[in-house]
């Protein structure tokens, strides 16, 4: 019995073996990936913020700029929806109805009022129907959840009484947008730059590190500042939005075209691209189907990685001002809010997307680094 025990060890860890062997290089990464708990997690809470600003318009209550607006509830503190109060329980949460007044007592101030009476509850409510809004060109307007009467933010309201809850969601998604496009560019200039500097060598390669290395010196809040001066108000929101992709993405190339170049002069000459060349493949063929899938992995990394900077880098440009503006919804934007000391000390709620901000970022970090390890064959995490 002993010796069946032992046979089937063996045999299973042969098994294991020949599927190690026999494995793709995407199956290797995956396994190496798995076993980074900290990537993983970080994985996870990245497909959840993605699909979160994705399916923003769904999950949100109200209209992240305009018809969401709050007249009655303007500054507001976070709504936190619950089961009991002096009342009495109810199997419904419920928050409670708000109403804005000027009196002598206040100096004829606004003043919030709630209203914590039975008559004052609005009991939450679960795919209720509300503003219209478009979402692979078709038409809906149900939402997660809203109230029965009246409105609901449970992350409150800014100083237009725009609901923060929605607000930070639809950034998510801006930011996410912004960064994809610059990612994109950034991606498409760096293969073909680096590609063609790599293989080709001699004069070409020279004249095109002298463009990656000018692009590279160019100082980036002098080129933002500049760029700032030279948009124009008049111009959309849509438009500032491509714009400052198209920017991102131009200036974000340099880094991954080195590293590009570098593997391909070394692999170059290796047997296999001649044995392309004797058979007569074209360059572009060779650089497309031999050269760069012998670097995929660390191209994916490089991207990977490469989101948190464009991410960063529309952030820090919308909260100086150069990037983009309301009524867009971006991180940056929403990060302008939270400048005043007026907000530093009466309303803490607008640092809110700064913790989404720094969980995305983080999140990035994490999986980048996740798989830059499992890419790597020599790293302690492949063994």
């Amino acid at each position: 019995m002993t010796d069946m025990t032992n046979i089937d060890a063996i045999s299973a860890d042969q098994k294991l073996k020949e599927a190690y062997f026999t494995a793709s290089q995407g199956q290797l990464i995956w396994q190496r990936f798995k076993k980074n708990k900290s990537a993983l997690i970080g994985a996870w809470v990245l497909i959840i913020l993605i699909l979160s600003g994705i399916f923003a318009p769904f999950l949100t209550p109200y209209d992240a700029t305009i018809s969401g607006r709050d007249k009655e509830y303007l500054n507001g503190a976070p709504q936190i929806p619950s089961f009991c109060d002096d009342n009495g329980c109810s199997l419904r949460p419920f928050v409670y109805t708000t109403e804005r007044t000027r009196s002598v007592k206040t100096n004829f101030r606004w003043v919030t009022e709630t209203n914590t009476t039975l008559e004052g509850r609005r009991y939450v409510e679960f795919f209720t129907e509300g503003s219209s809004y478009k979402f692979l060109g078709m038409t809906f307007n149900t939402h997660l959840f809203g109230v029965d009467k009246g409105m609901i933010h449970i992350f409150g309201t800014d100083s237009t009484g725009k609901d923060i809850y929605s607000r930070t969601l639809t950034a998510i998604n801006t930011s996410m947008a912004v960064g994809t496009i610059g990612v994109f560019i950034a991606f498409v200039l760096a293969l073909a730059i680096g590609g063609i500097a790599g293989y080709y060598g001699g004069w070409i390669d020279s004249g095109l590190q002298m463009i990656t290395d000018t692009v590279r010196t160019i100082p980036s809040i002098p080129l933002f500042m500049a760029l700032a001066a030279f948009i124009p108000d008049t111009w959309s929101a849509e438009a500032r939005f491509f714009f400052i992709s198209m920017v991102l993405g131009l200036i974000g190339w340099p880094t991954l075209a080195r590293r590009i170049r570098t593997h391909l002069l070394t692999e170059r000459n290796q047997e296999y691209v001649l044995a392309a060349q004797l058979c007569g493949a074209t360059p572009a063929h060779i650089i497309r189907r031999h050269l760069l899938p012998s670097f995929t992995s660390y191209i994916i990394v490089d991207l990977v990685i490469s989101f948190p900077y464009m991410v960063l880098s529309e952030t820090a440009l919308s909260f100086i001002g150069l990037g983009l503006k309301d009524p867009v919804n971006s991180l940056g934007v929403m990060l302008q809010n939270v400048t005043s000391a007026d907000v530093l000390l009466n309303y803490q709620w607008y640092f809110i997307p700064v913790i989404f901000f720094i969980v995305l970022v983080l999140a990035f970090v994490f999986v980048g680094d996740g798989l830059r390890d499992a890419a790597d064959p020599y790293s302690d995490s492949s063994k």
